[in-house]
């Protein structure tokens, strides 16, 4: 019996690997910010890995300050495709302030990234080491981290298959 060549082609077209996007949107806002004093490209950074990979999921984790520019920003995100989460900011009484997204990255991570054949972080925090190995040692999912050099950890970097240096073409 002879496939057709339209059943062949479909037979010789392979699947993108799987991939789920976790921004650290403070860090890298603040990261590009003080190392280029550009600001990070979201729509080229999807185009790129949209390219090598098929994005099973994207979230983009960042503090809401009811600020119209960043909320601005945030829908910007969204109509790329990224699903945001938000966490209030909070100024405490001493004047210091919390809004870190470390916890619920990592639950994401842990629960979306054990379906994934990749994963890729968008941070230079080096809490997420330890997170990066237990994906690929208990699940076999390895990650790529994206950052800025000189301010993402050693440790981090180190952890990752593969750490991307934000350059020129990921910048406004």
């Amino acid at each position: 019996m002879q496939q057709s060549s339209a059943s062949l082609a479909n037979e010789q077209t392979t699947t993108k690997p799987r991939v789920g996007l976790f921004v650290d949107v403070q860090n890298i806002y603040y990261t590009c910010r003080q190392s280029y004093g550009k600001n990070f490209d979201y729509n080229a950074f999807w185009a790129k890995v949209s390219h090598d990979y098929d994005i099973d999921c994207a979230f983009a984790y960042a503090i809401y300050r009811g600020d119209d520019k960043q909320s601005q920003f945030q829908n910007i995100l969204r109509a790329i495709g990224f699903e945001v989460k938000l966490k209030p900011f909070i100024q405490r009484k001493d004047g210091s302030a919390k809004g870190d997204w470390d916890v619920g990255i990592t639950i994401d991570m842990l629960e979306q990234g054990k379906n994934l054949d990749r994963v890729i972080l968008l941070s230079g925090d080096g809490d997420f080491a330890l997170l990066l190995g237990h994906l690929e040692h208990k699940y076999n999912v390895p990650a790529d981290v994206y950052g800025a050099d000189k301010l993402t950890a050693e440790a981090l970097k180190q952890s990752a298959e593969h750490f991307y240096c934000i350059d020129h073409s990921l910048l406004l």
